[in-house]
């Protein structure tokens, strides 16, 4: 599921993701960090967000060949 929304959010241009998750969902935190997500700073705010992450997305197919 992650790299289907990964390959979707690539396509409609995007360059990164972020998500937040609570401080006991362990397993989320290990499976984000699993697939390249990093900790950062705070960027939202709710009763639910405790942890947040990011991850840079790799550049489109055709965004690469246009640069040549």
């Amino acid at each position: 599921m992650i790299a289907a929304i990964e390959a979707y959010a690539t396509g409609g241009g995007a360059t990164r993701i972020r998500l937040d998750t609570r401080s006991d969902l362990v397993e989320a935190r290990a499976l984000y960090a699993r697939h390249g997500y990093r900790e950062i700073p705070a960027f939202t705010s709710g009763p639910y967000a405790q942890h947040w992450f990011e991850k840079a997305l790799a550049g489109r197919v055709d965004d690469a060949a246009q640069a040549r």
